[in-house]
């Protein structure tokens, strides 16, 4: 594609030229001379195979192809501009990349960042949530923090605890009849199916329902009363907390495995082990409190 594109240097021209009106002002502004501002605008109109100014002595004015290109032009440069400026995240001092998902950020994370901000105020960190496993040889990541890990090369892998599942829903329905409940399915460990297996009982799930592949969005619809839905014991907690959900029985089966990866280059950084020391120290205090 990049082939077809015309060359950088000769929009930039352009652009400063189209604004300013004139290729005097937009060599000045660029630090070129007059005669490279209209070396460029040539090429570029030669280029594109139509005229972009029209020519009057030392006055120019944009054809209409000019004012679309310009349009246009503006708009690439500018994103580009900004997407050049985020790059400085990657070069702060004291910045941290932790990946996760997003139920395990919604739902626990972010509620519990203020303990881990007033604890390290000098760690910048950066949140990165996704679906997807990191490749951590490949990505800017300094920390996974997950329930589909696995170790991998160059990476430091532990696991913090074994999260326990539950049915949940919430207290309006346990008026209404338990033939009349909607079920809620999940994937993974949060499918029905998982809690049959390892021996729940029977609590009026059935196989019809409303079905959600991110097991965060599971958890707001049954903390919203939408139906009866098996539920991580970890992220659950606050929902329990403000009465949202409430236990359809007292049994517990193993959940998923929530674990963390630490890239090789970071394991001696004192920021990931501060933020790797209180992640351990929260999550224990969490499940002592179930």
């Amino acid at each position: 594609m990049l082939k077809h594109w015309p060359p950088l240097n000769a929009l930039r021209g352009f652009e400063a030229a189209a604004r300013l009106g004139s290729f005097h002002k937009a060599a000045e502004e660029l630090h070129l001379t007059q005669s490279a501002i209209s070396q460029q605008i040539r090429s570029l109109e030669g280029f594109l195979e139509q005229p972009l100014f029209l020519r009057n002595g030392r006055r120019v004015a944009l054809t209409d192809a000019g004012f679309d290109l310009l349009s246009t032009t503006q708009s690439l440069l500018q994103q580009l501009a900004v997407g050049i400026r985020r790059l400085d995240q990657y070069r702060k001092p004291n910045q941290l990349v932790v990946n996760t998902t997003p139920a395990f950020a919604r739902h626990w994370l972010v509620p519990h960042l203020a303990d881990f901000h007033r604890q390290h105020p000098q760690v910048d960190l950066w949140l990165l949530t996704t679906d997807e496993t990191p490749d951590m040889a490949t990505q800017t990541i300094d920390i996974a923090v997950r329930d589909d890990l696995s170790a991998q090369a160059e990476c430091s892998f532990r696991v913090l605890l074994e999260d326990r599942l539950y049915p949940a829903c919430h207290p309006d329905l346990l008026d209404t009849p338990v033939d009349r409940r909607t079920t809620l399915h999940g994937e993974r460990e949060m499918d029905w199916s998982h809690w049959q297996v390892q021996g729940g009982r029977d609590v009026g799930q059935h196989s019809q329902g409303l079905n959600f592949s991110d097991p965060g969005l599971l958890l707001d619809a049954a903390a919203q009363g939408l139906g009866i839905a098996l539920v991580s014991q970890l992220l659950a907690a606050p929902a329990r907390e403000r009465g949202l959900l409430v236990p359809l029985d007292d049994q517990r089966v193993r959940g998923p495995k929530w674990a963390c990866l630490v890239h090789r280059d970071s394991e001696a950084d004192p920021l990931s082990k501060s933020f790797c020391d209180w992640l351990s120290r929260s999550l224990q205090i969490r499940v002592a409190l179930e």
